[in-house]
């Protein structure tokens, strides 16, 4: 089983190889800004070959770029667009579906192709063997516009092994750190791994992710982990009420703290998320981690919006600024929910730690009962953080019990590997008849044989 991974490399460059670095990452850049409106010009071109016949020319004579970087710059503008047409499909598809279901639903239109797509950060894209190499003494050659900068680098010492041992190295990123002023070397390398097979997993974990509790863990033998969000949410509300006062301030070193006060508050979340998923995978190594697949939960879920009776409520005492500013609230936490990042990060660091992160259907895992199977949003009173029954009686952590309905699919998921020899994930269709299939499957599993009639 081949695996990529990317490595972080930070290099020691001396105050004139950073000029020199300085140099070749912003003519870099306004060379991707300049295709990218030459692209915007030409119909939002997403043709790499057709932009780069259009371009080549120009950003060597104007930018003075080598050849291979010459090459990378059309082909990432146009990778941009491309992703962008494919966002503007998805996007008006899901606005179609909207607007079925409710009619009065105004469409939204997608804005991504208002204006050409700007480029700000100062990173640049180098092909191994032609603008970077591997030198003796742990040293790496990487390419300016002043020719071969050669410097020592330093790195997760995982990483480094496997860059010594001779892996197969694809394509790096340089990329430069405002806050300390430093350029790091981003390459991804190929490592084979022995592929995996059930009986060298033998342990299978749950994982409910959310916003109150940002993970919640457990496996088949109930050993379970909370990871609580309480302070996590109320620094980010910190960071919300400084962003509040530097935006309504509106000067120019207003906008510059702006700038490099996202940059704290992404990494601050980012570095969060690192380190629940190096305590996940300590907690449970050489393990099947089931994650939820939680594609498009914010456009299927939706923001919260004034109800009828919040409408026509007549309450004195300022309740509908109440309202609104709680709908403000927890919309603002929907928006910041970085749960796609936690499972990025579980899933990549899992092969270190001999384990294996795969995908299950989330759908009903908070109202699915694991004691007699009934579902139903009824066993979530107020939508709280209690699960109890209708039907059995059976009350537990509503996060607890997500884990478990995860857990319990995960298994189902690994009994089938051990049966047909082939790790296969639920498809995630769209089909009616086979989603109420799946369901049917999950309703039938039980976390205790001690169950309900």
């Amino acid at each position: 089983m081949k695996v990529t991974f990317t490595a972080k490399l930070k290099l020691r460059h001396s105050p004139e190889q950073k000029i020199a670095l300085d140099a070749v990452t912003l003519a870099y850049r306004d060379a991707l800004n300049h295709t990218s409106r030459v692209a915007f010009e030409q119909n939002k071109m997403s043709s790499a070959m057709k932009l780069q016949t259009l371009t080549y020319t120009g950003i060597r004579e104007t930018f003075d770029l080598p050849s291979q970087m010459a090459c990378n710059v059309p082909r990432q503008v146009a990778a941009t667009n491309k992703g962008l047409w494919t966002k503007l499909k998805q996007h008006n598809d899901r606005q179609a579906q909207i607007i079925t279901v409710k009619p009065k639903r105004r469409f939204r239109p997608f804005r991504g192709f208002d204006a050409p797509a700007k480029y700000v950060s100062r990173t640049l894209t180098y092909n191994f063997g032609r603008d970077f190499s591997w030198k003796k003494g742990q040293q790496v050659s990487v390419q300016t516009l002043e020719g071969r900068q050669v410097m020592a680098y330093e790195g997760y010492a995982a990483h480094l092994k496997h860059i010594e041992a001779g892996c197969k190295i694809g394509a790096a990123k340089l990329y430069y750190q405002r806050g300390k002023r430093q350029y790091y070397l981003l390459v991804s390398f190929e490592v084979d791994l022995p592929d995996p097979q059930p009986a060298d997993h033998k342990t299978v974990v749950g994982v409910d992710v959310g916003q109150r509790y940002h993970a919640v863990v457990t496996d088949t033998r109930d050993r379970s982990l909370f990871f609580s969000g309480q302070a996590i949410n109320q620094k980010k509300g910190c960071f919300e009420a400084v962003r509040k006062t530097l935006q309504r301030k509106g000067t120019r070193s207003a906008t510059r703290r702006l700038i490099a006060f996202s940059g704290r508050e992404r990494r601050f979340i980012a570095d969060r998320n690192h380190s629940l998923a190096a305590q996940i995978l300590n907690a449970y190594p050489e393990a099947v981690i089931g994650l939820e697949n939680l594609k498009d939960i914010r456009e299927r879920v939706g923001p919260h919006t004034r109800t009828k009776a919040d409408k026509t409520a007549k309450v004195a005492g300022g309740s509908e600024q109440a309202k609104a500013e709680k709908r403000r609230k927890n919309n603002r936490r929907r928006s910041q929910w970085s749960f796609a990042e936690l499972q990025t990060f579980i899933a990549y660091k899992a092969p270190f730690k001999g384990s294996m992160a795969v995908q299950v259907d989330a759908h009903y895992t908070s109202q699915q009962c694991v004691k007699c199977g009934h579902t139903s949003k009824q066993n979530r009173p107020g939508s709280g953080l209690l699960f109890v029954c209708e039907v059995c009686g059976f009350q537990v952590h509503a996060d607890l019990l997500g884990a478990r309905n995860i857990a319990l699919r995960t298994l189902a998921v690994r009994q089938d590997w051990t049966a047909t020899g082939a790790l296969s994930v639920r498809p995630d269709v769209s089909d009616k008849e086979a989603k109420a299939a799946r369901l049917l499957r999950y309703a039938e599993l039980r976390w205790s044989p001690d169950t309900s009639p």
